[in-house]
């Protein structure tokens, strides 16, 4: 399965909802819909600066983790931003491969 980083943003909504409900009701919220969908959740933490939570999980597909992503975006109370996640073993089959490249202006 592959591996994302959701960073995750609540609007005034959100925060009330977490404010009501705690912050345990979102984590498990995740779980069940990635459940649903057949990922994973490996960790989920709130922090503080421009994000407010930063959530690992196991999706099977990109396809899969964007329609988790674009499902919890339509609710209005949070935005995420849905970063890939890569090995050090896909990053080592990634730089052995050939890849033609011309820059700007070469």
């Amino acid at each position: 399965m592959a591996k994302f980083l959701i960073e995750a943003t609540y609007t005034p909504d959100g925060v009330s909802g977490i404010r009501s409900a705690g912050g345990s009701s979102r984590r498990d919220a995740v779980a069940k819909a990635l459940e649903g969908a057949g990922g994973s959740l490996e960790s989920f933490h709130f922090s503080f600066g421009d994000s407010d939570a930063y959530v690992i999980v196991e999706a099977p597909d990109n396809v899969t983790a964007a329609a988790v992503t674009l499902t919890v975006n339509a609710t209005g109370a949070v935005r995420c931003k849905t970063v890939v996640l890569l090995t050090p073993e896909e990053v080592d089959e990634a730089a052995k491969q050939s890849v033609s490249y011309t820059p700007p202006g070469g």
